[in-house]
C-alpha cells in the first residue's frame, strides 16, 4: 500500500447538530500512514483511523474513493448544515449528508487520557494551520461556523450585484448630497444698510 497517497492537509470545520444545537469540531488529518477522522465537543473526543484499503472499502457504495473525497464530503456537509452526530455509549455516529448519498462513519470514543492528548494535538495543529495561512496568504483549512472554508468571510463586504454596476463619482467639497451634480448655494448674507445715511 502506498502511504504517500494518504498524505493530506489537515482539515477542520464546525458542525451544529440540528437535533439539540450542540456544537462539534470535525477534523481530519493523516498520521503514521493512515487517515484519521475525528470529532470533539471540547470535552469528549471520538476518532477513527482508516488505512487506504479501509477507506476504499468503506466508500465504495457512496463513490468516495480517497481521503480527499472524504475531506470534500466533510467540508460540504458541515458547510451546508447537512452533517449530524448521534452520540452513543461507546462512540458517535457522524452522518455526512442526507439520503441518498449520505455517508455514515462510526467513531469510537477515546479514553479520557487519549482524549486530552488528542485535544492538545488538535489545538496545536489548528494553530499551525492558521499561522501557515497568515504567512502564506492562502486560505486556511479551518472553517468557523458555516462559512465553508472562505477566508476572512466575516470581515469582507458581501458583493451582491443584481444589476449594472454604477461607479460613484467622488463628491467634491461644496457639492450637494441630495443633488450630487449641483453646488450648494451659499447662505444669504442679507442686505447691508449704511447707518450713516443722511435723510
Amino acid at each position: 500500500m502506498d502511504h504517500g497517497a494518504l498524505q493530506t492537509k489537515p482539515a477542520y470545520c464546525t458542525l451544529v447538530n440540528k437535533s439539540d444545537n450542540s456544537k462539534y469540531v470535525c477534523y481530519s488529518h493523516t498520521k503514521a500512514g493512515s487517515f484519521n477522522i475525528g470529532l470533539t465537543n471540547a470535552s469528549e473526543v471520538w476518532s477513527k483511523d482508516f488505512t487506504e484499503d479501509m477507506l476504499a472499502e468503506h466508500g465504495k457504495n457512496v463513490a468516495l474513493k480517497s481521503a480527499e473525497d472524504y475531506i470534500s464530503k466533510i467540508r460540504s456537509t458541515c458547510g451546508n448544515g447537512s452533517a449530524s452526530v448521534t452520540v452513543q455509549e461507546d462512540g458517535a455516529v457522524l452522518q455526512l449528508g442526507v439520503s441518498p448519498g449520505s455517508v455514515s462513519v462510526t467513531l469510537p470514543r477515546l479514553s479520557d487520557l487519549e482524549g486530552r492528548e488528542e485535544l492538545r494535538d488538535l489545538l496545536f495543529r489548528m494553530a499551525d494551520s492558521l499561522k501557515l495561512a497568515e504567512t502564506t496568504g492562502g486560505p486556511s483549512s479551518f472553517s468557523p461556523g458555516k462559512s465553508q472554508f472562505r477566508r476572512n468571510a466575516g470581515f469582507e463586504p458581501r458583493s451582491q450585484q443584481t444589476g449594472p454596476t454604477v461607479v460613484a463619482k467622488k463628491r467634491l467639497p461644496g457639492d450637494s448630497l441630495i443633488n450630487p451634480g449641483s453646488r450648494k448655494k451659499k447662505p444669504a448674507t442679507g442686505v447691508a444698510f449704511d447707518d450713516n445715511n443722511d435723510l
